[in-house]
């Protein structure tokens, strides 16, 4: 079956960049995979040219048929397809809009039969009496698993109308739950919209057991709490579940995730000895509370479901290795068995599953593997390959991701991810000290693409999960990467001196590389000590708090910027766009002029003030595109600049 995944390749040959930035520069050639209810069909969401998204529908004998293609001339994109029926798809498009003057994002949901035909919007309409635009299209939360329908119930975000000359306006605004036929478009009420609801969660087999809502302040902005609320079996009132405070990134109280109709149980997060542990708590009315699980280093942060009705069948959690704690010892002994025949992929996923779930979509891979698809039969016992994530690294020899720890500065132990060039001895490279973005994030143990790029080019890679990381408690994440900026980034200095000390690399052959939070580590850690790296590249960084304010402001009160980002003192300190004067080191800047994450105006400013400062600075500018700069060919250019630009800067002999 794996024989078309070389059709799909959508690198284009450029002469004048590496080979390797090519091969690691293209996009993941297959995005998502989903298969039919009835287990004969797959969906797949591929890579389509530079920028472009497109759905193949793939039978098991190996046929394929195009169905969508969003070719990116547009920034339009296909996010997810999943299947409705057995022969009816439904999927979400996400496009960039203009919004007053600025980029927003704007999603609808449409539907498609199997072979390309009878192609509906499913997101309600955006009406000529609305008072305002509707930019969120809703979402599937219920397949209607045990129902022989093309039913699917949906989330939907109200908008109240006009008044003026009609008696007949609505005034319902808010979100609500409708019932919504693929097919025929019919639609009808479940849950009636209100102005304060965020959130509802259904117990997979078609009845909204909890709801979220979030009290709207007498300044405009919304509460930072979520007060959820649940429904006994069979009832219609709304019972008080659970408060969750948020703090910035963190949060307090019981955080519902899912319902076990068969358990009567809502499955959530709460805090445990200063770390996420999952809980559930029974919907009976009593609110019997247990502990599921928990562990004494590290947070407690996903839940493994599987199934149309999303059932939970396990969690997840980080510590070296992503690792599950499976409820189901059935699934247990399967994904077992999978890492054992399929030696050197320990990373094993169930993706997608028929309505019987003898038949599953399996995701495998590993630091040296960027993955690939597989579809298990459970009765014949048989798997055979999908496709590979990114068929232009077949034949690449992969660098092996080690875990490490090394010393910070006040004596804490930093864990890390070193990563080097196939065949190295580890000695004397030139070296990348890469943090992860976010801040509220961390890296895990697994193929990235930066990272294998960079030791394909001859350099050692360090990626530290700083003080100030996610997932490894309270204690650890502080007060965030913002807020605690001196120690983050004192720890990312940390991790190049670690480098130099145990002979991996020289003082003189060191640069930083980071994206998004990673591109402000990039810059900030120079502010703090502008003596440890040599060169900088920062991929859409944050450099300005001040106008980072001031872009939040439009949708979270100044009690819950200074949760995340800190008080006015803080700010000058900790932006990079504040101190340029103190960065020695040549700049390398990439931002796209759509992204909605970090406003393209933080890298002008960056850019602006270092050559007001007399540093030296080059800003890529790419159209068209957001945060994730989606596009092959612009990030094999990218990686090629990269790559050239830190040679340069650090006096190593150029590469072909």
């Amino acid at each position: 079956m794996a024989a078309f995944a070389a059709s799909l390749s959508c690198v284009a040959p450029a002469a004048a960049q590496s080979l390797q930035a090519q091969q690691f520069g293209a996009r993941e050639t297959v995005r998502d995979v989903s298969i039919s209810p009835d287990g004969q069909r797959l969906a797949m969401l591929i890579s389509s040219g530079k920028r472009g998204t497109g759905l193949v529908v793939v039978s098991l004998d190996g046929q394929m048929k195009p169905i969508l293609n969003y070719p990116g001339e547009q920034p339009v994109r296909l996010a997810n397809c999943s299947w409705s029926t057995f022969e009816r798809l439904v999927c979400t498009l996400y496009g960039i809009v203009s919004n007053e003057g600025k980029p927003a994002g704007m999603t609808r949901m449409i539907a498609v039969n199997a072979d390309g035909s009878n192609l509906k919007e499913l997101s309600a309409r955006q009406g000529t009496r609305d008072l305002y635009e509707r930019f969120y299209g809703g979402d599937i939360l219920d397949w209607l698993p045990d129902e022989r329908s093309s039913a699917v119930l949906m989330l939907r975000h109200f908008v109240p109308e006009h008044g003026t000359g009609t008696l007949l306006a609505s005034s319902r605004e808010g979100l609500g739950v409708e019932r919504v036929d693929t097919v025929t478009l019919k639609r009808s009420m479940v849950e009636p919209p209100r102005p304060t609801a965020t959130e509802f969660i259904t117990d997979g087999h078609g009845t909204a057991r909890v709801m979220a809502t979030r009290a709207r302040l007498s300044s405009g902005y919304s509460s930072n709490e979520r007060v959820y609320k649940y429904r006994r079996p069979g009832g219609k009132e709304w019972e008080p579940l659970s408060t969750v405070v948020e703090n910035g990134y963190a949060t307090t109280g019981f955080d519902p995730w899912a319902v076990d109709r068969d358990l009567n149980v809502a499955y959530g997060f709460d805090n445990l000895d200063g770390r996420k542990a999952l809980y559930k708590i029974s919907l009976d009315g009593s609110l019997k509370r247990e502990l599921v699980l928990a562990r004494p280093d590290v947070d407690i942060d996903r839940l493994v479901r599987i199934g149309r009705q999303r059932r939970v069948v396990g969690v997840s959690y980080a510590t070296e290795q992503r690792l599950v704690s499976f409820f189901d010892p059935r699934l247990k002994a399967l994904t077992g068995s999978i890492a054992k025949a399929l030696a050197g992929t320990p990373v094993v996923s169930v993706q997608d599953a028929s309505l019987d779930e003898n038949k599953l979509v399996i995701f495998v891979g590993s630091d040296l593997d960027p993955g690939r698809y597989y579809v298990l039969d459970r009765a014949t016992k048989k798997m055979a390959e999908i496709s590979p994530v990114r068929p232009e690294l077949a034949g690449v020899k992969l660098a092996a991701v080690k875990p490490i720890s090394y010393k910070a500065a006040d004596g804490t132990m930093v864990p890390a991810y070193l990563t080097l060039p196939p065949g190295s001895d580890g000695r004397n490279l030139p070296a990348i000290v890469m943090p992860h973005g976010g801040p509220a994030a961390r890296d895990e143990w697994g193929f990235d693409w930066l990272s294998q790029f960079f030791a394909a080019r001859g350099y050692a890679v360090l990626q530290p999960n700083y003080r100030g990381s996610s997932g490894y408690g309270e204690k650890w994440f502080r007060d965030n990467g913002f807020r605690s900026w001196k120690l983050a980034m004192g720890d990312v200095n940390d991790a190049g001196r670690w480098l130099v000390s145990e002979g991996i690399s020289s003082a003189d052959k060191l640069a930083i590389v980071g994206w998004s939070y990673g591109g402000y580590a990039a810059l900030q850690s120079s502010v703090l000590d502008p003596n440890v790296f040599k060169a900088i590249a920062a991929v859409a960084p944050v450099t300005d708090l001040d106008a980072l304010r001031d872009e939040m402001k439009d949708y979270s009160s100044d009690g819950q910027v200074k949760d995340i980002i800190g008080s006015a003192a803080l700010w000058k300190e900790a932006s990079p766009a504040a101190n340029a004067a103190r960065i020695k080191a040549p700049v390398l800047l990439f931002h796209g002029d759509l992204d909605l994450n970090v406003a393209i105006g933080q890298s002008q400013t960056m850019a602006a003030k270092l050559r007001g400062a007399g540093g030296k600075v080059e800003l890529v500018e790419y159209k068209g595109l957001d945060h994730q700069l989606d596009d092959s060919a612009v990030r094999t250019e990218m990686l090629d600049k990269i790559d050239r630009f830190l040679r340069t800067s650090m006096g190593l002999p150029a590469m072909p």
